[in-house]
Order: structure tokens, then sequence, then C-alpha cells
């Protein structure tokens, strides 16, 4: 696995659990959801 997959891997686990946290807060659940489909469109 080189380098720059890894950095990508590490950076999808942060977003997920980011979403993760946010999506715990009623008030956040739009901003997370946002957040995840930004990092999606990025990762294609």
């Amino acid at each position: 696995m080189n380098i720059g997959k890894m950095l990508k891997t590490g950076a999808a686990i942060k977003v997920a659990k980011v979403v993760q946290r946010e999506m715990s807060k009623p008030e956040n659940q739009r901003k997370a959801k946002e957040l995840l489909s930004k990092a999606t469109r990025r990762g294609r």
C-alpha cells in the first residue's frame, strides 16, 4: 500500500468518525450529511 492510499484511507476514517459524532447531535445532522456528501464526492 502506498503512502497516498494510506492517507486517503486515514482521511476517510477521520471523516466517518466526525460524521458519526455529529450525527448524535440533532442540530448537527444536516451539517454532518453535507460533510459526508462533500467527502464522498471528493474521493471519486
